[in-house]
């Protein structure tokens, strides 16, 4: 999930590159801001990075299982004898 204090520190930094003028509202900004990031966020087809490791484990493992069973599928080829 999204870290929400993340979410508070952007959506402050945000309404800190609003012009002085408009900063009377800053609170309101700092909210839109968030309310804004939220709703992009959720939008996305984001994982945790303990699934997106959990996924990257199960890949590897299924590469070098894949490697495994080329070089035998070659060293089969290589043995067989020759067709005529």
């Amino acid at each position: 999930m999204i870290d929400l204090n993340h979410l508070d520190d952007l959506a402050r930094r945000l309404s800190d590159l609003v012009p002085p003028g408009l900063r009377e509202s800053r609170e309101e900004l700092q909210a839109t801001f968030k309310t804004a990031l939220q709703a992009g966020l959720a939008k996305l087809d984001l994982v945790t990075r303990e699934e997106f490791e959990v996924q990257r484990a199960v890949l590897l493992n299924t590469r070098e299982k894949l490697d495994a069973l080329e070089a035998a599928v070659r060293e089969l080829e290589q043995s067989r004898p020759p067709e005529a």
